[in-house]
C-alpha cells in the first residue's frame, strides 16, 4: 500500500456519493410512490434509505480508493491485472446501482429492477471477491453493500408481488 493521499481519497469517497445523489435526484419526485405503494413486513421508513446508501457509498468509495492505492510495484502481474479488473468491475456495478433506483422509482418497472438488482448483486459479490484477494479491509467495507443489496431484493421483488 503507497502512503495515504488524502486528496485521492476524498475523490474516491466522492464518485460514489455523486452517482448516488445524481441518482436520487432523477428520482426525488418519483420516489413520493414509495410512501403510496403496498409494501412487504420489514420495510424501513423512508427516511433510512438515504442515510444507509449514504454510508454504504462512503464505504464504497473507500474500498476503491484501497484497491486503487495498492503499490503496484509491490504486485505480480496477475495482480496487477486482478487490480485493473477489479476496478472496472467497479465502475460497471457503479453504473448499475446508478440505474437501478430509475428504473424502480421514476418507471415503476419492479420486476425489471429486480433483474437489474441481481445483476448488480452478483457484480458486487464479484467485486468482494477479487478485492479480496489483493486488500481484505477493501472487500470487508463492501460487504454491508452486498447485504444492503441482498434486503433491497428482499424488498423489490415483494415489491413487484404486492403491486
Amino acid at each position: 500500500m503507497k502512503k495515504l493521499n488524502v486528496f485521492k481519497l476524498v475523490i474516491a469517497i466522492l464518485i460514489p456519493l455523486l452517482v448516488g445523489g445524481l441518482s436520487a435526484f432523477i428520482t426525488k419526485n418519483a420516489m413520493m410512490m414509495f410512501d403510496t405503494i403496498k409494501k412487504p413486513p420489514l420495510s424501513p421508513p423512508g427516511i433510512i434509505f438515504p442515510i444507509a446508501w449514504s454510508i454504504l457509498y462512503v464505504l464504497m468509495g473507500i474500498a476503491s480508493y484501497l484497491i486503487y492505492n495498492l503499490d503496484i510495484k509491490k504486485l505480480n502481474d496477475a495482480q496487477i491485472v486482478m487490480r485493473k479488473n477489479t476496478l472496472i468491475i467497479y465502475v460497471i456495478q457503479l453504473v448499475f446501482n446508478f440505474f437501478w433506483s430509475i428504473i424502480f422509482f421514476k418507471f415503476s418497472m419492479y420486476k425489471f429492477a429486480f433483474v437489474w438488482l441481481v445483476i448488480l448483486w452478483v457484480l458486487v459479490f464479484v467485486l468482494i471477491k477479487n478485492a479480496f484477494k489483493l486488500n481484505k479491509v477493501s472487500a470487508y467495507l463492501m460487504v454491508p453493500y452486498l447485504l444492503w443489496m441482498t434486503f433491497a431484493g428482499y424488498l423489490n421483488i415483494m415489491i413487484a408481488v404486492l403491486n
